[in-house]
C-alpha cells in the first residue's frame, strides 16, 4: 500500500481521552497509513479542515465520553459543503448516553452518513481491514 493514503484521525468534541486515540494513531501508521492525529477535543470543522488540506481519503473520530451523537451530528452534511461529501467517516468508541443496543447506534450513525461505526473495545485491526476494503487497497 502506498505511504500516500492519509487519515485523518482524532476524539471529537470536549472528550479529552488521549490514550486510545495514540494507539489508533500507532497502528494505523504501522499499517502503512499516513496519519494525522489531530488529538483530543477536536472540533467537525478542524477535521474537515485537516482533510481537505492533506487530502484524506478518511476522517476517523473517535469518542469515550458518551456525548459523540451530539457532536458528530451534521458533520457528513459540513463535508459535503465543503466539497470532501464523499471522504470516508468512522466513529467508533463510547459514542452514545444512556443504554442502547449497539445496533441501534449503528443505524443511528449511518443515518447521520458514517460509513462505518465501532462499538467500545474493538480491536483496530477490524477497521483497518475495513478501511483497506473500502479503499479497494
Amino acid at each position: 500500500m502506498p505511504r500516500t493514503t492519509t487519515i485523518v484521525l482524532g476524539v471529537i468534541g470536549a472528550d479529552v481521552h488521549a490514550v486510545g486515540n495514540k494507539i489508533l494513531e500507532m497502528t494505523f501508521s504501522d499499517a502503512g497509513f499516513k496519519v494525522v492525529n489531530l488529538g483530543v477535543m477536536v472540533s467537525q470543522e478542524e477535521f474537515i479542515n485537516a482533510a481537505v488540506e492533506t487530502d484524506a481519503a478518511a476522517i476517523l473520530v473517535s469518542s469515550l465520553y458518551g456525548h459523540g451523537e451530539m457532536d458528530c451530528r451534521g458533520l457528513r452534511e459540513k463535508c459535503r459543503e465543503s466539497g470532501i461529501g464523499k471522504i470516508l467517516l468512522y466513529a467508533g468508541g463510547n459514542l452514545v448516553v444512556g443504554k442502547r443496543t449497539f445496533s441501534q447506534v449503528e443505524a443511528m450513525y449511518r443515518e447521520m452518513g458514517f460509513d462505518r461505526v465501532y462499538p467500545p473495545g474493538v480491536m483496530p485491526d477490524v477497521a483497518i481491514a475495513d478501511l483497506r476494503k473500502d479503499l479497494g487497497l
